[in-house]
């Protein structure tokens, strides 16, 4: 035991002698040797690293190995740890040493240095000190820590800086149908009546500081934008903002107003005069708009104006629309020329085509100056001058012509505007409570002298019925008297052959008689025969004058009306009443048959006596 000690001491002596005899000092693989140098040419007051042999902390470093010469008395070696930058990240250098930043920018600008691994070149070719346009992405360096502070995720907690985080330290990431708006922190500055810097070619997505810079890169917003990816940009260099990308939907197009751009020289013509367009990428309103999709715009510096391409309806008095351009429409008031007023509900229905979205904003500015500016005052005041010359009830009645003339005058009117009117409908009209009053009790009158003759009407159709119904009821006794008529005639007529066949027969008795007595007496037979032929005669003549007064009778009242009497006067003679109390005629002459036979029957009724003394036989 102690011989192996005394070897180990002996080697540790040996070594120890070897390194102060010749300066030996030994670099691992994963750090980085750096020199300070105790004896030299003092270095100037502005420098703080050493390029040539001065005193002080030394440029060059010392790579992985043994290294000789280097006695404790004269150098010392400071081991620092290799840097690492790790896959997506990027490190952040702060030089300690160089030439001052021109007054105009902020970060000392990118020379040949090997990403900073060469101290050296970097003082020599003329690196600036302070926050260095140029970065480290991922990888592994042997970085003078003297000069260069570099920052990174692994010490940003050590040093503590203000507004860089971790996340600041990683590559910027546009998302997916987002865009990145790009803000330069460094260059010249922007001329005077721009608000952005225009697009500078060869800086690769503002990774590349330097070429921006040197190309003449104006620090402020860029007209430029960050697509989808990946990018290594320095934030000191450059900050992205990312937003959604500007979509347009189907059944629209973007007409995009720019207020930042190189020209803006007119395409519109002669013809239009409202306004300038200008073409894709200059300052103005782009003659060909955006059509529908995705775009990666700038719109801190773009507007963009989305025009239905669609039909719009737009109401006054109504629920608005989807689009909301009409949520400040309300129902038009106007005046009739009898001093009543009413209030409209309009519909109009528009259309914008695709190729004049762009001129159409370039005279009004937006959808919704075109609504409220134009669309608005052209048809409320085309309403308020039409009812102005129309009464009230008029206007009412001829709804649909007032509705064809205001949908021709403001198709032509909207011409001008280089908008299509499709079509204007009138919806809910409201006239004055007192004018619908009137209105109201005119059709009540009117419904009623309607239903009014619908009574009549069905009052001349019941009598009609009725008397139908009688005639039909009447039709049996008018048999029954026809039948009367025949009978009495048939009566008459046997009375006369009676008549004469008692005639007949008298005269033979009386001839038998006369003849019986002729012998016994002549003046009694010429008596009695007198007398007989007188009696014949009489009975022949009375038998006569009845059927002369049932032909009489017949002639002068009719054979229906005669048979009637005859049925009466049957009636009458057994004090049986058939006189109605009450009795209802029609006043139609054909009608009247009854109540000719009613009055005669009465008339009779009251001269039966008479009749009966004038006419005996009856």
């Amino acid at each position: 035991m102690p011989y192996m000690i005394w070897i180990f001491a002996a080697i540790v002596a040996i070594f120890l002698f070897v390194k102060f005899a010749v300066g030996l000092v030994i670099i691992g693989e994963a750090q980085v040797g750096i020199v300070v140098k105790k004896i030299g040419k003092p270095l100037a007051n502005h420098r703080f690293i050493a390029t040539a042999g001065e005193a002080g902390y030394q440029a060059g470093t010392l790579a992985p190995g043994w290294h000789l010469w280097l006695w404790a008395f004269m150098y010392d070696v400071i081991k620092q740890p290799i840097t690492i930058i790790k896959e997506g990240e990027i490190g952040l250098v702060v030089a300690r040493d160089g030439e001052q930043i021109p007054a105009n920018r902020i970060l000392g600008g990118v020379v040949e240095c090997n990403n900073f691994q060469d101290a050296t070149k970097f003082l020599e070719n003329g690196g600036e000190k302070g926050r260095q346009l140029g970065l480290l992405t991922a990888g592994v360096y042997r970085i003078n820590t003297s000069l260069f502070e570099v920052i990174s995720t692994d010490n940003i907690e050590q040093k503590n800086l203000t507004g860089v985080t971790k996340e600041f330290l990683k590559m910027t990431q546009v998302k997916s149908d987002f865009v990145g708006l790009v803000t330069v922190l460094d260059g010249q500055p922007l001329v005077e009546g721009r608000i952005a810097g225009t697009s500078i070619p060869g800086h690769s997505s503002f990774q590349d500081g330097k070429a921006f810079i040197s190309n003449g890169g104006f620090k402020g917003l860029q007209e430029d934008v960050l697509r989808p990816g990946s990018y290594t940009i320095n934030p000191w260099f450059a900050k992205i903002e990312q937003i959604p990308m500007t979509e347009i939907d189907i059944g629209y197009v973007g007409v995009v107003v720019s207020s930042s751009g190189d020209s803006d020289e007119d395409v519109s013509g002669t013809e239009f005069t409202h306004s300038n367009l200008v073409k894709k990428g200059n300052r103005g309103i782009w003659a060909e708009p955006l059509f529908p999709g995705k775009h990666a715009l700038n719109i801190k510096i773009l507007k963009v104006e989305k025009i239905p391409t669609t039909n719009i309806v737009l109401n006054w008095g109504r629920e608005s629309s989807s689009h909301k351009y009409d949520e400040n429409l309300n129902s038009i008031t106007t005046r009739t020329k009898d001093g009543f007023s009413m209030s409209l509900d309009v519909s109009q229905i528009i259309h914008v085509g695709a190729g004049m979205a762009s001129k159409v904003i370039a005279r009004v500015g937006s959808m919704q100056n075109l609504v409220d500016n134009i669309l608005q005052p052209i048809i409320g005041n085309y309403f308020r001058n039409s009812c102005q010359a129309s009464e009230a009830l008029d206007y009412i009645k001829t709804r649909a012509e007032r509705q064809r003339e205001a949908a021709k005058f403001i198709k032509e009117a909207l011409l001008d505007y280089d908008v299509e009117a499709v079509d204007t409908l009138i919806g809910d009209l409201v006239p004055p409570e007192q004018l619908m009053l009137t209105l109201t009790n005119r059709k009540i009158a009117d419904e009623e002298k309607t239903t009014y003759a619908s009574q009549k009407l069905a009052q001349d159709e019941r009598k009609k019925l009725l008397e139908a119904i009688a005639m039909a009821e009447s039709q049996a006794e008018v048999v029954k008297q026809e039948q009367g008529i025949r009978i009495a005639n048939s009566r008459a007529q046997q009375s006369i052959e009676e008549a004469k066949g008692q005639s007949e027969k008298v005269k033979v008795q009386a001839l038998a008689e006369a003849e019986s007595l002729r012998v016994s007496s002549i003046a009694q037979a010429e008596s009695v025969r007198v007398k007989a032929i007188a009696e014949a005669e009489s009975i022949e003549k009375i038998g006569e004058a009845r059927a002369k007064a049932y032909q009489a009778s017949a002639n002068a009242l009719g054979p229906k009306n005669l048979a009637a009497l005859e049925i009466i006067n049957k009636l009458a003679d057994k004090n049986i009443k058939i006189t109605p109390d009450i009795y209802a005629g029609g006043g139609e002459a054909g009608g009247g048959m009854q109540g000719l036979i009613m009055a005669s029957i009465l008339s009779n009724l009251q001269d039966k006596s008479e009749i009966k003394t004038q006419n005996p036989a009856i």
